[in-house]
């Protein structure tokens, strides 16, 4: 039916000033929300879904996600070279594209409605968000970046990125990615975790010249830049050149917050790779033991940045870098407790950020990330309250997408693995 009537919901509007509303109503027409109350009238041809006892909140925003690997310990690493040998073979690209459509099913099904893709094998990503914009089949509404830019020897250089070697080739592979109209371009300004030398995890790759160039080819062509950074170095070399959102993080000193606020840019937390990284045996993890040394510098500079960015009203968006290792398509709901206990914020906090506070640095707040009329009806019922307890969020009842319901959600997990994860959520 065209027509649908939440009835009897406890809600969770999304807003930053959200309370727990009891006994409301949510009207859906055309896929979209018509109006929300106590005291709505229900159309006589509308279906009603009863949700007494139940919880409704906005669908989650994954604002930090790379649909291409599955997150899964101890994978097989390619080289650049076997990466693009693989590349040539359509049929090996078909298998990709299928595994990227199935992770972002996942999304979805988890209870996330909108995923932000930050790196990725070549169009797949956008292809992906256009067949499911035409209705081709279900999933999350996708904002793509696609393949990345990067330089020789940096982050995901010659993987999930480009290897630009001079500021005129980074102008060239911004043209080429936004040939596929992407949402927007991604750089890989420092190294990571696992590719750093011990103590150094986030050293700077990129030239600020090259940084620079891609920020203005990219800006000139209507796109926002966002950017994987995990040293203070590489924030200040950023921002300074024209990068608009920070993924990851390091501790930022009083130029670096000046800079944030005069570039307007936001600051993209993912806790949930570096968490089970620091404080997880590493062989447990199947890394080497360097990753955990870097894993807890990295952690400390993603919390710190984040909490002096919120203490400096600098918006501050989260993702969980789904696809790292321990890191699976199914658990965005790790990242809002993780967030909220690190940082010291209420569960109000957490899940405005991850709705309509991610939604507002994406650009799409107009669209969805609150329940409001005039919103996209993407939605997620609760079993439980998840202002008492995240983990409510990890089986959701119901799933709404764009006003299409599905029910009861089944998701294949890693049951061991969510063990352990689960032992670092209860020790926080």
């Amino acid at each position: 039916m065209a027509k649908k009537a939440f009835i009897n919901c406890n809600l969770l509007d999304g807003t930053r000033e959200m309370v727990l509303q009891e006994g409301v109503t949510v009207l859906v027409e055309n896929n979209r929300i018509t109006a929300v109350g106590r005291d709505v009238s229900v159309p006589s041809d509308a279906e009603k879904i009863d949700l007494t006892g139940k919880y409704m909140m906005p669908g989650m925003i994954n604002a930090h996600i790379h649909l291409p690997s599955s997150g899964m310990p101890g994978g097989s690493s390619r080289t650049p070279e076997q990466v693009q040998k693989m590349k040539k073979s359509k049929i090996i690209m078909a298998v990709m594209k299928y595994l990227c459509k199935k992770a972002a099913k996942t999304q979805l099904l988890s209870g996330t409605t909108t995923v932000r893709t930050v790196g990725g094998v070549d169009e797949i990503d956008s292809t992906l968000r256009d067949e499911i914009n035409a209705g081709k089949y279900l999933g999350p509404r996708i904002l793509a970046a696609n393949a990345a830019v990067s330089v020789p020897g940096g982050h995901m250089a010659g993987v999930l990125a480009f290897e630009a070697t001079s500021p005129e080739e980074g102008v060239q592979f911004v043209d080429r990615i936004a040939k596929d109209n992407p949402d927007l371009i991604k750089l890989m300004v420092t190294g990571g975790v696992l590719d750093g030398k011990r103590g150094e995890p986030g050293e700077l790759k990129m030239d600020p010249a090259i940084i620079k160039a891609c920020c203005d080819e990219a800006h000139k062509l209507g796109y926002y830049v966002a950017a994987h950074v995990e040293s203070p170095e590489g924030v200040k070399a950023a921002l300074e050149n024209g990068v608009d959102t920070i993924e990851h993080g390091a501790k930022p000193d009083e130029y670096i917050i000046k800079l944030f606020k005069e570039r307007n840019a936001a600051d993209i937390c993912t806790i949930s790779p570096a968490a089970p990284i620091a404080m997880i045996d590493p062989k447990i993890l199947k890394l080497p033991e360097d990753a955990q040394f870097n894993g807890e510098i990295v952690l400390k500079g993603i919390v710190d940045c984040a909490k002096e960015c919120l203490a400096n009203d600098i918006p501050v968006g989260l993702g969980t870098d789904a696809g790292c290792p321990w890191v699976f398509h199914y658990d965005t709901w790790r990242e809002l407790a993780y967030f909220s206990k690190y940082l010291g914020v209420s569960h109000e906090c957490s899940i405005y950020t991850a709705t309509l506070g991610n939604a507002k640095i994406l650009g799409i707040d107009k669209e969805t990330g609150s329940v409001e009329p005039g919103k996209s009806a993407d939605l997620l019922v609760l079993k439980g309250n998840p202002l008492v307890d995240f983990k409510t969020l990890s089986t959701p009842e119901m799933v709404v997408m764009k006003g299409h319901i599905i029910r009861n959600p089944k998701i294949k997990k890693h049951e061991d693995i969510d063990r352990q994860l689960d032992e670092i959520y209860e020790r926080l």
